[in-house]
């Protein structure tokens, strides 16, 4: 199996396993002693790891999903889980972010996700906490993916993107990937909100019946 590492200043030991049912898992950041280290020392952008370069289309549906469900672009859903993961459900960061959107374990414990690793939970949960962002600081799209990348606060203690070259890098990246430029404040969306009578809260840019 070919592994796929993009390169860059920061270097980490990779490790494999191969599990019971033949499945080749890479990581830099190993939880289970059966992993074995490869022997070779190498880096990933930012200190991910890419192995392998995944494929958009096994996750088009759930991301279409949470997209409608917290009114999200599903363009801008792929564009952040093409930067952190390069569409690798297993990837592990130095840091011990996990899966295709990349959640912390904290986080994704706030968010109510139990498996990072599984795809629809973690993009639901990386979705909603992309939402509560976007929602945070509204009409500024780079704020937003600067804190899903540096957290709420660096954003706020620094009045802007954080100084820190990973996130500036990460943010320019990712409005290329969304097609938007990284500069200056995107166009407003109007996202509406519904509360269903089970208590199910719905994002969405189209208007409910009766709103205009």
């Amino acid at each position: 199996m070919a592994a796929i590492l993009a390169p860059a200043p920061v270097r980490a030991e990779v490790y494999r396993l191969k599990a019971p049912d033949g499945t080749i898992h890479f990581t830099n950041a190993p939880t289970d002693p059966q992993y074995r280290r490869l022997g070779i020392a190498t880096g990933s952008e930012a200190g991910w790891l890419r192995l392998p370069q995944g494929d958009t289309r096994p996750y088009l549906s759930e991301i279409v999903e949470a997209s409608s469900h917290y009114g999200v672009p599903d363009r801008l859903v792929t564009a952040v889980i093409r930067a952190e993961s390069g569409f690798n459900p297993r990837a592990v960061s130095r840091k011990g972010a996990r899966g295709l959107m990349q959640l912390m374990p904290a986080t994704a414990s706030n968010l109510g996700v139990r498996n990072s690793f599984d795809p629809r939970e973690n993009i639901h949960g990386g979705v909603r906490h992309l939402r509560a962002l976007i929602d945070r600081f509204p009409g500024n799209l780079p704020l937003a993916i600067a804190a899903y990348n540096a957290g709420e606060k660096a954003v706020l203690s620094y009045g802007g993107i954080p100084p820190y070259p990973e996130t500036q890098e990460y943010v320019a990246k990712v409005m290329r990937f969304y097609g938007v430029p990284a500069s200056g404040r995107t166009p407003q969306t109007l996202i509406f909100q519904t509360i269903s009578a089970d208590g199910t809260v719905t994002y969405s840019n189209i208007p409910p019946r009766g709103r205009r």
